[in-house]
């Protein structure tokens, strides 16, 4: 086999690899669900506050220098927080509020601008309180592959806010 053959074949197997990745979804969903003793009214109203937010705000334990700049009301669309930290820097704000949810604008710079939710439901043994995030990983190959692995990464996140949000309305 010549040279020009062998970096033939690797170009065709490296174009193959790249156009493989647009069969990967480019919008990634990630979700997570607990029951907390606590009513929903008081959910809401810690998660439609800045500082509200920042008694289960889940980067605060994993970051003790986790730096937070409050903005805007203090509660209400358009409160919100910078964050700068070990794991990113950006920002997030309370965009709408809409009857037992609540909706945040994450902006993160480079890293994309996803959209998370807040959203409560009252049930016999206390209130569910369900996360969620969706982004759109766009047109960039790596950027898909990555989005393969958010769940596992920021369902831990998720996992340990509820967790945070249980302890600060108990």
């Amino acid at each position: 086999m010549t040279l020009s053959q062998i970096l033939l074949i690797g170009a065709g197997i490296l174009a193959l690899a790249t156009a493989a990745t647009y069969l990967i979804p480019s919008k990634v969903e990630v979700e997570r669900t607990a029951i907390i003793d606590a009513d929903p009214q008081t959910i809401l109203q810690l998660a439609a506050s800045n500082t509200g937010y920042q008694a289960f705000n889940p980067y605060k334990a994993s970051d003790p220098n986790l730096k937070i700049t409050h903005f805007g009301p203090e509660s209400g669309v358009g409160s919100g927080f910078h964050f700068d930290g070990k794991e990113g820097k950006g920002s997030q704000t309370v965009a709408q509020i809409i009857g037992s949810s609540v909706i945040y604008d994450i902006d993160l710079g480079p890293m994309g601008t996803p959209t998370q939710s807040l959203t409560v439901t009252p049930t016999a043994e206390g209130t569910q309180v369900t996360w969620r995030m969706e982004t759109d990983m766009g047109m960039n190959p790596i950027a898909r592959v990555f989005g393969l692995f958010m769940d596992g990464m920021i369902g831990k996140t998720f996992e340990a806010g509820l967790a945070n949000l249980a302890k600060a309305t108990a």
